[in-house]
């Protein structure tokens, strides 16, 4: 009986030390993963491994029944297009470019809070949207949407949760910020916006409307190789030069005109207008503005980029642990199709006067005359 006793105790405290230290090995893993969620690199996993990773977390702490009965209501999916910019404006489009919001409640995302955008990229199509946006994002106090939401002026109908269900976790530090150049040429898109806040700060991306233009058709054009020739768009009649403006490659750049309708909900305090050439043969010039304008410390400078001299546009230097620079695909930097100058210099006449109410609007000169 004595040695039974004893058996029995060993036993005991055996399977004691076994269960504290299945507790104290358990919390290391858990201390270990919210410490890598803390830091960013939760949302930076291939989604499998995200989701593989949060399901193993919420069995250990038999949470599985419980975030089923927390889930959000399901939104509409959607598919909103996006803008391109033949040599910065669709740079490195990520994995995250596809709308899909992350409507569980798990302990590996919910650190910060979807909130709606403080600042918005609003303009222009083909004007370097795309390229702003990815610098931004370099930056560690910037969260902001992939794609493109089109929420104020293809999905409002969604509702306001469907929009900020759509936005990335931030923490209190930083900046929510989403991009849709063709919100600058929507006419409820201003009011819509300022239904919503009438704090939200708004970026304008603008370039040489001609050049826009051309920038524009040549997109269109690869996707629809049968599309009629420059010139016959641009003219409603070639022989007395009338310009077309209900075409959108011309009518986007009368950026005097859109603008009139922003200033109606929004100060002139409200924007900043980046110039899209600027953008290019000085990058972190505009970028120093951006972040200025934004807030925020100027931590993306001059030692961010490079000059891709074959592809004649800036490139972000590679980064740590990446084994290439981030910088356009090979379906990038379409070459614009031959125009006649004078077909150019009609247009160029056309816009004069809208550049310069542009310049007065803004007092800023873009020097594109």
């Amino acid at each position: 009986m004595g040695c039974s006793k004893w058996r029995a105790v060993f036993n005991f405290g055996h399977l004691k030390a076994q269960s504290k230290l299945s507790v104290f090995l358990t919390m290391i893993i858990i201390f270990t993963y919210l410490f890598y969620c803390l830091s960013g690199y939760c949302e930076s996993l291939p989604r499998p491994v995200y989701e593989q990773q949060t399901t193993f977390i919420n069995k250990i702490l038999g949470l599985n029944d419980e975030l089923k009965q927390q889930k959000l209501e399901p939104h509409k999916n959607s598919s909103p297009g996006s803008e391109n910019f033949d040599s910065v404006d669709s740079l490195m489009q990520g994995n995250d470019n596809e709308l899909r919001p992350d409507n569980n409640i798990s302990i590996a995302n919910n650190f910060g809070s979807k909130t709606f955008p403080q600042a918005i990229i609003i303009g222009v199509k083909k004007g370097g949207t795309r390229a702003l946006l990815e610098f931004l994002r370099i930056h560690p106090d910037v969260r902001a949407v992939g794609a493109e939401p089109h929420f104020f002026d293809r999905f409002y109908d969604n509702g306001l949760e469907w929009y900020r269900n759509l936005m990335p976790r931030t923490l209190e530090s930083q900046i929510t910020m989403e991009k849709t150049p063709s919100y600058f040429v929507t006419k409820e898109a201003p009011r819509r916006l300022f239904a919503l806040s009438r704090h939200t700060k708004l970026i304008v991306v603008v370039r040489d409307p001609v050049t826009r233009a051309v920038s524009d058709y040549t997109q269109t054009l690869s996707k629809q190789p049968g599309l009629p020739s420059f010139q016959s768009l641009t003219f409603r009649n070639s022989t007395t030069g009338l310009i077309d403006t209900s075409w959108s490659a011309v009518r986007i750049g009368i950026y005097a005109k859109h603008l009139e309708n922003w200033l109606r909900y929004f100060p002139l305090s409200k924007f900043l207008f980046v110039s899209g050439e600027r953008l290019v043969t000085d990058p972190a010039g505009e970028m120093g503005r951006v972040q200025d304008f934004l807030g925020l410390k100027r931590l993306v400078t001059d030692k961010h980029f490079y000059f891709n001299q074959t592809k004649g546009f800036p490139c972000l230097k590679k980064p740590e642990g990446s084994s290439r620079p981030r910088c356009l695909g090979k379906s990038k930097g379409r070459p614009h199709p031959q125009i006649s100058p004078e077909v150019l210099l009609r247009l160029r006449e056309f816009y004069r006067p809208f550049n310069m109410k542009f310049y007065q609007m803004t007092g800023h000169d873009f020097g594109w005359d």
